[in-house]
């Protein structure tokens, strides 16, 4: 039975992962801002699956203390932590020198500080314990840097996803490589609270658990990467790549 632990689990994606991992039988530890939403989520997956054990706390990943303190606390609850996935993270955004400095940097200190902060707890557990799967969770918007309200928010999923390839680098070779596995997970659109506006915009968004299972897929074969849903998103990795950017701006 795998233990895992899920931040930003109050909605959305993480509380989808939440759901359909419990029902794959994993033991789950909640973390997210708001307690109510966690309770629920708690009550609902308990309701459905009686003989899971799930944990939930109020973190804010941006409290760094709090952050290594509740991975600990987790950790002592439930034995262990065999996987942690670092979902987190906020959309708010305005184009670089036009006056949206506070929202830019709000995104810029959640999803990157904060997921540093999270993948140096879960990192702190792998080592003692000498096993461990990090699942980061990306974006297709890491591919290439984005125009106007993106161009923070894309910034900080490629640095996420640099992080969890440096620790993947690091560990490449040696014994503690084969026992504690990286994951980098580049979501498309998969309908959530953040992206409900652009849902109005695309005829590629998926609904939450058609994508989330593509994800959740992805994290139990412990693959290097993935773009989820594969399809369109892996082919279209390698045009947002490598198109040149009169192209790329007529797909954005």
């Amino acid at each position: 039975m795998t233990t895992t632990l899920i931040t930003g689990a109050s909605s959305g994606l993480g509380a989808e992962m939440a759901r359909q991992l419990a029902a794959r039988g994993d033991d789950l530890a909640l973390c997210a801002r708001r307690q109510e939403r966690l309770t629920e989520l708690r009550a609902e997956i308990l309701a459905a699956h009686p003989d899971r054990r799930v944990e939930v706390r109020t973190l804010d990943v941006l409290d760094e203390d709090a952050v290594f303190e509740t991975f600990r606390d987790f950790r002592r609850t439930l034995g262990s932590l065999d996987r942690v996935v670092v979902n987190a993270g906020l959309g708010k955004g305005a184009p670089l020198g036009t006056g949206g400095q506070a929202a830019n940097r709000e995104t810029a200190m959640t999803n990157f500080v904060g997921a540093l902060t999270q993948t140096e707890a879960a990192m702190e557990a792998f080592r003692e314990q000498e096993a461990g799967h990090l699942v980061m969770v990306s974006s297709m918007s890491a591919m290439r840097g984005m125009p106007k309200t993106m161009t923070t928010y894309a910034a900080t999923k490629i640095g996420a996803a640099f992080l969890a390839e440096g620790i993947r680098n690091e560990l490449h070779g040696k014994p503690l490589g084969e026992t504690v596995k990286v994951t980098v997970l580049y979501p498309g659109y998969i309908a959530s609270e953040m992206n409900e506006k652009v849902a109005q915009q695309t005829k590629m968004m998926v609904p939450t658990d058609v994508g989330v299972r593509a994800m959740v897929e992805a994290i139990e074969k412990q693959v290097d990467s993935a773009c989820v849903p594969r399809l369109p998103w892996a082919p279209l990795s390698v045009v947002m790549k490598h198109a040149p950017l009169g192209v790329f701006k007529k797909l954005m």
